[in-house]
């Protein structure tokens, strides 16, 4: 009983509205200041306003000449459309170093290492650990992008496109499920893009279905398939300290990741018909 009563206090503190909220250890909780959030925030804005400025007419149009962007063949490739002497363009690589995601996503890092005053050396320190955890992920990416390479130059691609143009309509519902696939073999909305984005057009256009609509209909399936690809689990179990209990998030968000995959098929289907086809945008 003593010990009920000791306790009865300290329950009626929890309860208490009024009572100072109280961290680790029972250490009172201080406030963030004005400047501690905006410096959280910080490494978004510079994000979005870097990302904002390199996609404005003009700044996009000059990043784009030489020497932000050069173009060049690929040495030992001589691939020419089917029944044509004339070479496919996809043989000529495009090296945009500057305008590229990924170098504009350094220059953030940059400016937001500037911005938080962290060390160069901490900075370093951090982008190296970051490639470290990734590494799997970046072979895999690199992987399925040079397989998708292979599939566009060969024809198979477009063969399988005009396969599964034969379901007609029913493609409309299936293109999103491809789009999920792509994502969670991969774990990566570029790869899948890469493996089916040129599948998706072609069977649009031999199915007589709207090419725009599939080819976003890839990218949306894709996103479904996020939560349930083994590599992002694996990094996010990692990111926060739950690594080897994969399996145990997997079986959490797998019904939501097919929930909503329905949900886009559906929404694909309408935008294919009269009902939903404003939403798509014309040639």
């Amino acid at each position: 009983a003593g010990e009920e009563l000791g306790d009865a206090p300290g329950r009626q503190a929890a309860r208490d509205p009024h009572a100072p909220a109280t961290g680790a250890g029972g250490a009172p909780m201080v406030p963030d200041t004005t400047a501690e959030v905006v410096k959280a925030y910080a490494p978004y804005g510079i994000i979005i306003v870097i990302f904002a400025l390199a996609n404005l007419g003009p700044v996009k149009s000059a990043l784009g000449q030489a020497p932000w962007t050069t173009t060049f063949a690929w040495p030992g490739l001589n691939v020419f459309a089917a029944g044509s002497d004339t070479e496919l363009a996809s043989t000529t690589f495009t090296f945009n170093w500057l305008p590229a995601a990924g170098t504009l996503m350094i220059v953030a890092g940059l400016l937001t290492m500037l911005v938080l005053r962290i060390s160069p050396g901490r900075a370093l320190k951090a982008y190296v650990d970051t490639y470290r955890e990734l590494k799997w992920a970046i072979l895999t990416v690199m992987a399925v992008l040079a397989l998708a390479y292979v599939l566009n130059q060969s024809g198979m691609t477009s063969h399988l496109g005009r396969l599964l143009a034969e379901t007609g309509g029913f493609f409309a519902f299936l293109s999103p499920i491809l789009g999920w696939i792509g994502v969670a073999v991969t774990g990566s909305d570029t790869s899948a893009n890469a493996l089916f984005g040129a599948l998706q057009v072609q069977a649009a256009v031999n199915a007589g279905l709207d090419p725009v609509l599939l080819a976003a209909a890839n990218s949306s399936g894709g996103v479904m398939g996020k939560m349930v690809s083994p590599q992002n689990l694996a990094i996010a179990a990692a990111a926060v300290g739950m690594a080897g209990r994969e399996g145990e998030l997997f079986r959490k968000v797998f019904g939501w990741s097919m929930l909503l995959l329905l949900l886009m098929c559906l929404i694909v289907v309408l935008q294919a018909s009269p009902v939903l086809s404003w939403m798509v945008p014309g040639p």
